[in-house]
């Protein structure tokens, strides 16, 4: 079977999902559990492939690519929304309607209850209906548990692919209800291949990027993507340095106005990893980190993101 040809370093989830579908004993929900950016999205969609292809046998280009644009109507992607004007957008739809994101995008009880509905129906055309639920961590109870009464009885032909992180960040409930598949971050040759095979070659020339994604391709190139969306003066500022009060109150002014809470969120890891290479001492690194990951936990408290940032900048004028 050649379906997970494009998965790189995930020997492990492609042997159990192939045996699988060899000895069709496919399990009514699995949980693909791993890092974000390893393959666990591409790999649920190489499994779809070979479900919905015949005799098992790699799927034709128009199978491949009603898969791939999600327009396939025994497949259900759920994707986190975010709630606007009464709306569910997701995050791409959030980012072209220009959304400003106060807080993390979220799986909903309506997106679950769509679910039970898609479950309803026998599949169209394929032996069975698939749902995938990406980042299904980010279900709240109510949703997580709309689901688990959909995964006590999902029917003869269907399956659910969860996508998470570890079984930590699920409801026991839910997790005891799927086979795991794991799924590992990739070593740095491997790393290397698929960002290669991508087009973003540069980004092994970024220490900082690279130490980020800790073997995920895909944290490497969403953390190039957002890089190069923080504008140079505000990036050439912070990573040289605060060095006055006044320095403090301005740039944290520019953070709070240009950028949204996710992309301030990032800039504090992005700037924990470049003032942990810099050749500071030991100490003065280790405050800076302090400082910034107390600004990490006020954002997401919802504290009013200028104030945050000048105080920790001027905290660290002092380091």
């Amino acid at each position: 079977m050649t379906s997970f040809t494009p998965i790189i370093g995930q020997n492990q989830a492609i042997e159990l999902l192939t045996q699988a579908v060899t000895r069709q004993r496919i399990a009514p929900a699995y949980l693909f559990v791993g890092t974000p950016g390893i393959g666990r999205g591409l790999t649920a969609q190489c499994f779809i492939e070979l479900l919905f292809s015949n005799n098992h046998s790699p799927a034709n280009p128009s199978l491949k690519n009603r898969i791939h644009k999600r327009n396939h109507p025994d497949l259900l992607w759920v994707e986190p929304t975010y709630l606007h004007q009464g709306k569910l957008l997701s995050a791409k739809e959030a980012t072209e309607a220009g959304v400003k994101r106060k807080s993390p995008p979220q799986i909903r009880l309506e997106q679950v209850r769509e679910i039970s509905e898609f479950l309803g129906r026998p599949p169209l055309e394929t032996a069975r209906s698939v749902v995938v639920l990406q980042q299904a961590e980010t279900m709240r109870e109510s949703a997580a548990n709309g689901l688990l009464k959909t995964l006590e009885e999902p029917g003869k032909r269907a399956t659910l692919i969860l996508i998470a992180p570890g079984v930590d960040s699920l409801l026991p409930t839910l997790v005891s209800r799927c086979q795991r598949i794991p799924f590992y971050r990739l070593t740095n040759e491997n790393m290397k291949l698929v960002l290669e095979k991508a087009g973003h070659e540069e980004i092994l020339k970024h220490t900082e990027v690279m130490m980020m994604a800790q073997g995920s391709p895909g944290e490497a190139i969403a953390a190039w993507q957002q890089l190069q969306e923080i504008p140079a003066d505000i990036l050439e500022t912070v990573t040289q340095g605060i060095k006055t009060i006044r320095q403090a109150l301005e740039v944290g002014r520019d953070i709070s106005k240009n950028l949204d809470l996710e992309a301030q969120l990032w800039l504090i890891d992005y700037l924990q990893h470049s003032y942990w290479a810099k050749p500071q001492q030991q100490l003065d690194k280790v405050e800076c980190l302090k400082h910034l990951e107390a600004a990490r936990k006020y954002l997401l408290s919802y504290v009013q993101p200028r104030l945050v940032w000048e105080c920790t900048f001027m905290a660290m004028c002092s380091v």
